[in-house]
């Protein structure tokens, strides 16, 4: 019986990866210039990290971590999301001693126990971006413009941006009183992950996607009513930094974010094209997690995307990435005599920097050709004949259609000028 791949989870292939790798470039180009650098952490942490990083409220620590306890019983956990693992590594490594705000970017494989559908695996791959130290809200504009920036380099169209603040605990506790008595006539009718929120963190109420639950909720009060001063402040200049570079956004106010650490902004990306998983990205500003996870108290702002939903929204619009590198110079032997020499010349290329194939299969000439077609090279080198016995070889330029015999001396230098190698 075949063994399969588990449920939720996904192979990519090689026609699958060279559009991966576009896209992680990209990524990577767009993170340099906006002045961020990648850091890489393990895929499994010390489960009480995720307990207090993201929060003993939220579904993902209540339904959907993969968790379980090692040889040495301890009990560990693939990371769900890389915020929290980011800020550990922050806070271990000391970072806050370095020339601050300290600005990192991530790109990996998270794990989550869910409902397999369109754009959601049980793992998937996520990019996301973090700023510690800085509390400016230039900050969050930053990030935000990071990541339209992205989408909009790709030449997705139809997105939008929605935008609220989530307060502070100086201001919140105010709205957190407001939305319980508000919610506290109907709190028998709502579902039993609500009820279970009411006390605990009543404003993941909002962000239930229970429509019993969101009938309940038309007309409650909601987090901008209640912002202090300060926060209201830092909202409205993040506005004005978007305004200020023309990014679009919509001011929601029932947006908070599915996670417990988020403080003052959050925001979400969203494309209707893809289906009821239509956000894209996500993110926000968290001050309080350095604190949470042992640091110093020290300001954060980040977002993260998942990278399968990036796909699906390239397909949704019918946009097709660059095709990977194809294959520059393929070299075929005429006959067995001429397999070293062809060997030998593949990997002078390949040491030269060239991307260069050669048949590994005994195939014919002619076969030889046939399997070269799948590579697209710009030039064929032929290794054999009466042409390998006077020192020489032939090469064909295959968008000329032009064939010229080359001393074997002289071959590697000629196509290396070629590509300007």
């Amino acid at each position: 019986m075949l063994t399969k791949r588990p449920r939720g989870t996904n192979d990519f292939l090689p026609e699958d990866t060279c559009k991966w790798q576009y896209v992680e470039n990209l990524l990577r180009e767009i993170c340099h210039e906006f002045g961020y650098e990648e850091i890489r952490t393990p895929i499994f942490e010390e489960t009480e990290l995720f307990l207090r990083g993201v929060g003993d409220t939220t579904d993902i620590v209540q339904k959907e971590m993969y968790t379980f306890e090692d040889a040495g019983g301890r009990s560990v956990t693939l990371r769900p999301e890389n915020t929290a693992s980011a800020v550990r590594a922050y806070v271990e490594n000391k970072m806050a001693y370095r020339s601050q705000p300290t600005k990192l970017f991530y790109i990996g494989p998270m794990f989550r126990y869910e409902r397999p559908q369109a754009g959601r695996f049980r793992q998937f791959h996520q990019f996301g971006v973090e700023c510690f130290g800085a509390a400016s809200p230039a900050a969050d504009a930053e990030i935000i413009t990071l990541a339209w920036e992205f989408y909009h380099r790709l030449g997705l169209q139809n997105l939008e941006l929605n935008l609220n603040s989530v307060g502070c605990p100086e201001c919140r506790p105010a709205y957190r009183k407001a939305l319980q008595d508000f919610l506290r006539p109907n709190l028998d009718k709502l579902c039993d992950s609500c009820r279970e929120r009411f006390d605990k963190n009543p404003l993941r109420i909002l962000d239930c996607k229970n429509p019993e639950c969101q009938q309940y909720l038309v007309g409650a009060p909601t987090t901008l009513d209640a912002l202090c001063d300060d926060c209201r402040e830092h909202f409205n200049a993040v506005n004005k930094y978007l305004d200020a570079v023309g990014i679009p956004y919509k001011i929601n106010e029932r947006l908070v974010r599915g996670l417990d650490y988020y403080t003052n902004t959050a925001f979400e990306i969203l494309l209707s094209d893809i289906g009821a998983q239509s956000a894209v990205c996500g993110g926000g500003r968290y001050n309080r997690l350095v604190e949470e996870i042992g640091g110093k108290s020290t300001p954060g702002v980040g977002f993260a995307l998942g990278m399968e939903r990036v796909f699906n929204a390239l397909a949704s619009q019918g946009i097709e990435l660059p095709a990977g590198r194809k294959v520059d110079v393929f070299v075929a032997a005429l006959d067995a005599e001429a397999g070293e020499e062809s060997f030998r010349l593949t990997t002078e290329l390949r040491r030269q920097g060239l991307a260069a194939a050669q048949d590994v299969m005994g195939r014919s000439l002619k076969a030889q050709f046939k399997y070269a077609d799948k590579f697209a090279a710009a030039y064929t080198l032929i290794v054999g004949g009466d042409e390998l016995a006077r020192g020489a070889v032939q090469l064909r330029d295959m968008a000329a259609g032009e064939q010229q015999e080359v001393a074997i001396a002289d071959v590697v230098s000629l196509i290396c000028a070629k590509f300007h190698k």
